[in-house]
């Protein structure tokens, strides 16, 4: 069994708005609603879903970058969830992240070898007189040139700003680094690139990511395991390749129906499921299954009753009260690729 770095138990981060009135109710918006996930040593966890499914909240809730509400997030002996102060900023070399925008991310004001160097100076990590060294090391590992250690972030490419950003999330030795779709913003031949250097900064330092991405090709092409969220929950979970294969869950299904293809004959062939209507809100959930308004398959139940996230005897896991324990779903036998 593999050593699992990260475990997430019923994670909630929940934001609460301006009352309306004098004596209204102050509303909440559920943006993360009760998450389970392990996080394994050295492999890629891949959380995807439409825009404000949470996937993204719970990220930077692992990364204690938003008030976490309720839950554990444990990392080794080390209660993350719960930490403040002091220990929090000792905790935080041990966690890094990649951000969405190579562009935005960096100070233009500071050189590149500055910005690397940096975290490196803030949590006192290394000799001083050895930290340029090191800077120089990680411009190596990332496949920039030492000399250019003293240009300004203007003064690079997007993919380059981007291996740039990867190198500063290295400099502090980290067991996890979040990646926050880190090649949504560079053009495709740059993203096959990034997500290739990625893979290989992973096997050379043993590196864990948490991958946070609505591109599935791209959650395909890197991740080990996915979990699919819908409006704040993981509706499904299991192995790259037994998640594109075999989808149980309607809305995992409707995902994959609407990637495109380069195949002329899946593209003539293939079956587009159009979702109807819109997400609920999530500051008035509904008491049922929270996708059971847009499911094509929804039944009574489906409205009343939640469904829970259960495991199958073969580890996947779902979150529908249609698909038996054997793994049959209302979808199987209709085409969706």
């Amino acid at each position: 069994m593999a050593e699992n770095l990260v475990s997430v138990r019923d994670l909630k981060v929940h934001f609460p708005l301006k009352r309306k009135g004098m004596f209204g109710e102050r509303p909440i918006v559920h943006a993360v609603d009760g998450v389970d996930f392990d996080l394994e040593r050295g492999r890629t966890f891949g959380l995807v879903g439409e825009s404000g499914s949470g996937k993204t909240t719970t990220a930077l809730a692992v990364m204690r970058l938003v008030k976490v509400t309720a839950g554990s997030i444990r990392m080794g002996n080390d209660e993350l969830a719960t930490m403040e102060g002091e220990e929090l900023r000792k905790a935080r070399s041990r966690f890094q992240m990649i951000f969405q925008d190579p562009y935005s991310s960096l100070n233009p004001r500071m050189r590149a070898g500055a910005i690397v160097r940096e975290p490196m100076d803030l949590m006192g990590i290394g000799e001083a007189d050895t930290r340029d060294r090191r800077v120089e090391e990680l411009f190596a590992s990332v496949g920039l040139r030492p000399e250019q250690t003293a240009l300004f972030p203007h003064q690079f490419s997007g993919g380059q700003r981007q291996r740039i950003g990867v190198a500063r999330a290295l400099a502090s030795r980290p067991d996890l680094i979040v990646c926050d779709e880190p090649v949504s913003a560079l053009d495709v031949a740059i993203q096959a690139q990034t997500l290739n250097l990625l893979q290989r900064l992973q096997k050379e330092f043993g590196l864990t990511f948490l991958f946070i991405s609505h591109d599935l090709g791209v959650v395909q092409h890197i991740c080990d395991e996915i979990a699919v969220m819908y409006l704040g929950q993981i509706v499904e979970q299991t192995d790259r390749v037994t998640l594109f294969k075999r989808p149980l869950h309607p809305y995992t299904w409707a995902l994959l129906s609407a990637v495109p293809s380069a195949d002329p004959a899946i593209r003539e062939t293939a079956e587009r499921i159009r979702l109807t209507g819109d997400p609920p809100s999530p500051i008035d959930l509904p008491t049922g299954c929270r996708f059971a308004g847009r499911c094509p398959f929804a039944k009574e139940i489906c409205s009343d009753k939640v469904p829970p996230l259960r495991e199958l005897a073969d580890g996947h896991r779902i979150s529908c009260h249609l698909v038996d324990e054997q793994g049959n779903a209302p979808h199987h036998g209709q085409s969706a690729a």
